[in-house]
């Protein structure tokens, strides 16, 4: 398991290199902004057509990460679907795919500004999901502590072999977890950006994904 290991509020965690969050003695796998779907939203709505594969390989990469630690609580914290339209539209294979994966295990969606409220797919529907020490949200609200939550999908950039590679990161300090976005057809969000850098204390660290992990102090001076 490639993994970067860091506390938040007392609570011993795992970035793990694909964009998951695992929390071992709870046994719980989180994952933020699939937006399943987002291909047949885009289609839907006119844009260019994309390949429809991306839910598949969302959900191939999540249920590798469920093999890899046998979580018992799975928190999908919020836009898991990019709206009703592909939520509604997502095919039977699929659904029956995600009905397998909840089998056995407690199913959190977690409200986000893209979903559409609660589908037909089991589990069960939060607007936040607290779990001491943490706080698990879509959307960071300001003063929060112990706090983990995604919307943002940050990314980072780090100077390795004289190039520059730049990937969705996790960003992190002393009071909040943002996960990066784990959907395939997701953009990001640099760290840079004014967002984070309100958000965020002076000490936030980046853990950005990959085949392994790599934590660098949160780039913010604006370019």
């Amino acid at each position: 398991m490639n993994t970067y290991d860091f506390t938040l509020a007392g609570a011993q965690l795992k970035a793990l290199n694909t964009g998951a969050l695992w929390w071992p003695d709870k046994q719980l796998l989180c994952v933020s902004d699939l937006h399943l779907g987002k291909s047949e939203r885009i289609a839907r709505r006119g844009g260019t057509s994309l390949p429809p594969y991306e839910t598949r390989d969302t959900l191939t990469r999540l249920a590798a990460d469920l093999a890899l630690t046998h979580a018992r609580t799975v928190v999908c914290l919020g836009d898991s679907f990019d709206d009703l339209g592909a939520a509604l539209a997502l095919p039977e294979e699929e659904r029956l795919w995600i009905t397998r994966l909840q089998t056995g295990r407690r199913w959190v969606w977690i409200e986000g500004n893209h979903d559409p409220g609660p589908v037909d797919l089991g589990g069960s529907h939060l607007a936040e999901l607290p779990l001491a020490p943490l706080t698990f949200r879509h959307i960071a609200e300001a003063g929060a502590s112990g706090e983990v939550s995604g919307h943002y999908h940050p990314k980072a950039s780090v100077a390795l072999g004289g190039r520059t590679v730049t990937r969705p990161a996790f960003i992190y300090d002393s009071d909040r977890l943002i996960l990066p976005a784990y959907g395939t057809y997701t953009g990001g969000l640099n760290t840079r950006d004014k967002a984070f850098r309100a958000l965020m204390r002076a000490e936030a660290c980046a853990v950005l994904t990959g085949k392994i992990p790599i934590a660098i102090p949160m780039p913010r001076t604006p370019t």
